[in-house]
């Protein structure tokens, strides 16, 4: 264990390394264009982020960033940002109400994109992700006005509350249930008046497309109402609701787009194929093989030339 720890430890100093590559890139050009390319970041993955927001604005050649501060960005740090991605407006995360939604656990993030989707189509965009090719179903999806989602695996798909509740029973192991299992679980009693035929898809937020649309809030509040009239505050205000949350805005919009999971993936210490634009490196394994420092080193060596 302490092996792996220090193994861990030596690739995610290798991958700063590489990706302190980055700041010798050329700054991106903002368009008031319609698009925003969001993120929550804070210090920590500064870098990161610049490798994410950067490889994914080199595909798509438009929009402008909005950034939400988790508190801890520097001065030194708004000075980089405003260089390298044309003065991106830059929120604090203070000044975020989340009115009768929980506090902290990203939050924040998403009640701040649903209140920038009713005159812009947002672009949710982990720092941990990295945009390896043409992108062309994202392109796509703006020009049609489609929300998307990344797949939260291979056999993640669009269903309908009562199937949602029942798999996720039939999966539902002893010990501890996550926050996601729990409230899956007991969708089947879910209810939101108004909204008849309510659909769910188990997708994962570190990526997702959010269309313009004038309904801002009001589903994301009414599923968190519900939510914890089923499951109770205390599970409810538990880490991963809001991607839970996310899912469920994204799978009740019009013609909503769960991305090809064999183009647009999560990292899971498998080879990634040439054909593959787009990877999530997320946290199990994402130093893994150094993997996550070569899909760096690949996009900073396309933004230099």
């Amino acid at each position: 264990m302490l092996r792996h720890k220090i193994e861990r430890k030596l690739r995610e100093a290798q991958f700063l390394r590489d990706a302190r590559a980055v700041l010798r890139t050329p700054p991106l050009r903002a368009a008031g264009d319609g698009l925003v390319l969001f993120s929550m970041i804070g210090t920590r993955v500064l870098l990161p982020y610049l490798v994410a927001v950067k490889s994914l604005h080199a595909q798509l050649r438009r929009g402008r960033v909005v950034i939400l501060d988790d508190g801890t960005l520097t001065d030194a740090d708004k000075v980089v940002l405003a260089e390298h991605l044309d003065n991106p407006r830059i929120i604090p995360i203070a000044s975020v109400d989340t009115g009768p939604c929980p506090v902290g656990g990203t939050w924040e993030r998403l009640l701040t994109i649903l209140d920038l989707r009713r005159d812009h189509y947002v672009i949710q965009l982990d720092s941990d992700t990295v945009t390896l090719g043409p992108v062309d179903e994202i392109a796509d999806a703006i020009a049609a006005g489609r929300s998307f989602t990344l797949r939260g695996g291979w056999d993640a798909d669009l269903l309908p509350l009562a199937e949602v509740s029942e798999r996720a029973r039939a999966a539902a192991g002893p010990g501890r249930v996550h926050v996601q299992s729990a409230i899956e679980q007991a969708m089947a009693a879910m209810a939101i008046p108004g909204r008849p035929d309510l659909r769910y898809a188990r997708g994962c937020s570190g990526f997702a497309g959010f269309a313009p649309g004038s309904d801002g809030r009001a589903l994301a509040e009414a599923f968190s109402a519900e939510a914890e009239r089923l499951i109770g505050a205390a599970k409810w205000s538990e880490w991963g609701s809001e991607q839970v949350t996310s899912n469920f805005v994204i799978a009740n919009e019009v013609d909503a787009l769960l991305l090809p999971y064999d183009r647009y993936l999560n990292y899971w210490d498998e080879p990634v194929g040439a054909a593959v634009p787009f990877v999530h490196f997320v946290g199990t394994h994402r130093y893994t093989r150094g993997a996550y420092a070569q899909a760096a080193r690949q996009v900073i060596g396309a933004l230099s030339r």
